[in-house]
């Protein structure tokens, strides 16, 4: 195995920061993918890919992504659910990523619920 070098390291810890802030992280915008069985097999894991492109492509460092289970709307998936701080959360559902591109150009980035995509807005806690 060669050797590291200051460089290489330095590069593993950004790639370990960006990962962990990801994950961790305060942010403006949380990115919720659905991952519960249906949400996989209906092709979720391309939509978590397409999401951490998209973070990454745009050098967003006030966006965190996570999973959650099963929504129970098995027959929507694959879904991610977008909240931004202030604002309602919007589950955006039937999801591609052609979908989730024009999600954070309408959405994260632009302010305006991208509608065509969205479900619902709100959450469904009775609070």
């Amino acid at each position: 195995m060669p050797k590291l070098k200051l460089e290489d390291l330095a590069r593993m810890r950004e790639e370990a920061r960006r990962a962990t802030v990801l994950r961790e992280g305060a942010g403006r915008v949380k990115v919720i993918v659905h991952m519960g069985t249906c949400g996989i097999a209906a092709g979720g894991r391309k939509i978590m890919e397409a999401v951490l492109r998209e973070v990454e492509e745009r050098s967003l460092q006030d966006v965190l992504v996570t999973t959650s289970g099963c929504a129970g709307l098995c027959s929507r998936e694959p879904m991610a659910t977008v909240e931004v701080v202030g604002a309602a959360p919007v589950k955006y559902v039937d999801l591609t990523e052609t979908k989730v591109k024009a999600i954070f150009a309408e959405h994260i980035v632009g302010g305006k619920i991208a509608e065509p995509y969205a479900l619902a807005v709100g959450s469904e806690r009775t609070h």
